[in-house]
């Protein structure tokens, strides 16, 4: 894997550092610059708290040239992708450089979930690794993450965050929304809640600019109709993967659609890896992916064991990090069956078995990370043995994924991308 210090995995292990201007700004700084452009616009630009979340942290939307048609812009969705904080923050300065778009209205919620994003922010300070970035990795359970609903009948009330994000569309009725995601290993791509005509090709020419891998054959998007290269529709209910909790209709992205909206999930990657753009036939499909769902079978297993072995008051103080791993080892033995059972014997893309080897390092590695934080402060010669087990995880899922010839995307390269791909997507539907 090349990160930028041009000495490969070791880099990863040992945290080498590294020169990355701009980086991820964390939820503070973000704040702080959104309020400076408040200050200096004021004729232009205004800043409100859209709500608050689970802990109290304010959830603060920055509206540009209000009044018109709705653009709304969505950042940091999940929290380990702190790409859409940056991006949003540059979206808003691009904005009040140019003259006002007659009857358009944009505005900005900077991040969606603070309070994940608290647990992640370690890393943003520090030399931009991929070693450091797992060391600091948190990514909610499914049902915590905010642009998810939850389904009516299942006793379970949605999230404040999402109750802020969906009061806002009820409110602004937003023509477009963006929501500013970002992949850790892979390339870009974007999710539409339904057709875009130009959008596609519009995208796909800022990922070429910008020197990115376009995910032609997106694991996240499996079963999804696709209109044009990197560019999918998200599908009806029942369809796409039958392992994977995503259910689009039950989520912020179709709340648009009740008032004719079209959201535009915008993925950039941070290692990008090259070979998701090859739509060519994988010479051996059912060997690598044999290969893919014996690896993730057999390192959840492992950290399985070591569930039992989180002491008491990491149980309690570190809940969130605890349901996230055990989400994550929950999809890992039903996802490769479904692998097995509906990839195996087929012909398939590079890029299709691409996404199944980077899933199979990613999922564990993201679990053993996770348990090393909740083992750290663990005693004892069981919990020092399950420390040693969890970082041999974390060593091999960062050499597999060097392996597959992941390299280091700058943070002003996934910045750039995500405002010229939201710039695009506001054009298409607003010319």
């Amino acid at each position: 894997m090349h990160d930028g210090t041009g000495t490969g995995p070791r880099a990863l292990r040992t945290g080498a550092p590294r020169q990355d201007t701009p980086g991820y700004p964390t939820a503070a700084r973000a704040e702080a610059a959104a309020r400076r452009l408040a200050r200096l616009h004021p004729d232009r630009c205004r800043l409100r708290e859209a709500g608050r979340s689970r802990a109290g942290r304010p959830l603060l939307l920055l509206s540009v040239d209000d009044g018109g048609r709705a653009v709304l812009v969505v950042g940091g969705p999940h929290p380990n992708e702190p790409v859409g904080r940056a991006a949003a923050l540059r979206l808003a300065e691009r904005l009040l450089e140019l003259a006002p778009r007659p009857g358009v209205a944009w505005h900005i919620l900077l991040c969606l979930d603070p309070d994940g994003a608290a647990l992640n922010e370690g890393w943003l300070d520090g030399p931009l690794t991929a070693a450091r970035h797992y060391e600091h990795f948190y990514r909610p359970a499914f049902e915590e993450q905010p642009e998810q609903l939850p389904p009516a009948g299942r006793g379970r009330t949605p999230m404040p965050e999402s109750l802020a994000l969906t009061g806002l569309i009820d409110e602004l009725r937003p023509v477009l929304q963006c929501s500013l995601h970002g992949v850790d290993f892979g390339g870009a791509f974007v999710q539409l809640t339904r057709p875009v005509p130009g959008l596609p090709a519009r995208f796909a020419a800022s990922v070429a600019r910008g020197g990115l891998p376009l995910d032609v054959d997106s694991y996240d998007a499996v079963g999804w109709h696709s209109p044009a290269p990197g560019a999918y529709v998200m599908p009806v209910p029942g369809g796409g993967s039958r392992v994977l909790p995503d259910r689009p209709e039950l989520s912020t992205w179709s709340y648009a659609g009740r008032y004719g909206g079209v959201t535009a999930v915008l993925e950039v990657p941070m290692w990008a890896v090259d070979a998701v753009g090859d739509s060519g036939r994988h010479p051996a499909p059912g060997p690598a992916v044999a290969a893919a769902a014996r690896t993730l079978r057999e390192r959840a297993e492992r950290l399985g064991a070591l569930l039992p072995l989180v002491p008491p008051h990491a149980r309690a103080a570190g809940g969130a990090l605890l349901r996230t791993a055990e989400f994550n080892l929950g999809v890992c033995p039903p996802l490769a069956d479904e692998w097995l059972a509906d990839w195996h014997g087929r012909p398939l893309s590079v890029s299709r078995v691409t996404a199944a080897g980077i899933a199979a390092e990613r999922i564990p590695l993201r679990v053993a990370s996770v348990l090393l934080r909740l083992l750290a402060d663990a005693g004892g010669p069981a919990a020092r043995a399950a420390r040693e087990e969890a970082r041999a995880v974390v060593t091999a899922g960062l050499e597999g994924l060097h392996r597959l010839g992941t390299r280091w995307v700058p943070v002003e390269t996934q910045v750039t991308h995500q405002v010229r791909a939201v710039r695009a997507a506001a054009d298409c539907l607003l010319s």
